[in-house]
């Protein structure tokens, strides 16, 4: 059933038979873009391969310390596993936080953000608010189904969490505050167009605000059913890229729309998180399961690392699924000329890497590589 839910899933509107050419990155960038990217990149792999192991060496020691924080607590049994969940959400918080500043200062030296060092931890904390928030509910769920289950809370936990990410894509796109409509006219005209040839007629497109923040450019889709949107960051808008290179990123994002990508994430993310919880109640049994509030630490630390063990499937999924939103961008604007200028352009002025090492793509990266996004170009416009 599992197999056949990921064929179901997997099906794409790319042609099964396309063969991208090889192309050499250094025919389409300039050394010092690529030097530049290089350089701008290998600094952020290094960083995430330090927070990562950081936050994992943290979590171990919280593992097998953290239950002798609570030894006297009087908050009950639930009570005192939310405390655990808080203390170990915490030490995540001071573990992360020095590479976070880190590649902070890192984007502030490439231009590629204005965000003052205070911004960043207010933004920070109001992140993690929203984050707590989630793990106390995570907790609270599973020790209350443990507490009539025992080690077998996770035949319900699973779809329970499956439920909340249905929730969370629901109402996604009214969590972002200050969205302002597309007041381009042409623009807004073209959209509709997309939308309309793409069958997803009466999606709003909206600008993000982002510029004060970030020169990178952006956008995404979100939402299901009347809370479905596409939304642009102004960095697209500030005439760094013609109005039909917009397009083709407007078509991109009305083409998760039109192949339901967002109703495939929460189906990907079912098929991981019942056998992911049931990990997670084998690995707390001799903690006494998740029943025992002692287990929680325990759990935080299996849960991370089924993360980052899931994480290169997870990126091939959503390669996939970018990859097919390209093709329908294709299909519907009939413009590769701009689907090449968007993408040569995303090297200078997000300092995308063309062509990363492989463990790096494997591990991070949840797009095609620019290369394979030109190759994708040049395959379409061949056929």
């Amino acid at each position: 059933m599992w197999a056949l839910a990921a064929w179901l899933l997997w099906r794409s509107r790319v042609p099964e038979d396309l063969v991208l050419p090889h192309l050499d990155v250094r025919d389409l960038f300039t050394a010092v873009e690529l030097d530049r990217a290089a350089r701008y990149e290998r600094f952020a792999r290094i960083d995430w391969i330090l927070a990562t192991a950081a936050l994992l060496v943290a979590l171990t020691i919280y593992a097998r310390r953290g239950p002798g924080l609570v030894r006297e607590s009087a908050a009950g049994r639930i009570g005192t596993g939310m405390l655990l969940g808080m203390l170990g959400f915490g030490v995540v918080w001071l573990a992360q936080l020095p590479f976070g500043v880190a590649e902070l200062w890192w984007d502030r030296r490439h231009d590629v953000t204005n965000q003052g060092y205070a911004e960043f931890l207010l933004g920070n904390w109001i992140g993690l608010g929203v984050e707590f928030l989630f793990i106390c509910l995570a907790i609270v769920i599973v020790m209350a189904l443990a507490g009539w289950l025992r080690d077998r809370w996770w035949l319900l936990g699973g779809p329970a969490f499956v439920a909340l990410a249905l929730l969370f894509a629901f109402v996604q796109p009214w969590l972002v505050p200050g969205l302002e409509p597309l007041r381009d006219p042409a623009l807004s005209a073209r959209a509709r167009e997309l939308a309309r040839t793409e069958g997803v007629e009466g999606i709003p497109v909206r600008v993000e605000e982002v510029g004060t923040v970030t020169s990178s450019p952006n956008a995404w889709a979100a939402g299901l059913g009347p809370s479905r949107k596409v939304v642009l960051w102004d960095t697209l808008l500030d005439g760094r890229f013609p109005d039909d290179e917009v397009a083709v990123v407007l078509a991109h994002e009305f083409g998760h729309h039109a192949r339901h990508h967002i109703w495939k994430d929460v189906a990907w993310y079912a098929l991981f998180a019942l056998p992911g919880a049931y990990l997670i109640a084998l690995a707390t049994r001799r903690r006494g399961g998740m029943f025992e509030p002692t287990a929680v630490p325990l759990s935080l630390l299996v849960l991370t690392v089924l993360q980052l063990a899931a994480q290169p499937v997870q990126n091939v999924i959503s390669r996939h699924l970018e990859a097919e939103a390209d093709w329908v961008a294709l299909e519907t604007t009939h413009d590769p000329d701009a689907a090449r200028g968007l993408f040569t352009g995303f090297s200078s002025t997000a300092l995308a890497d063309p062509s990363p090492p492989t463990w790096s793509y494997v591990l991070l990266d949840g797009h095609p590589t620019l290369a394979q996004r030109l190759a994708m170009v040049e395959a379409w416009q061949d056929r």
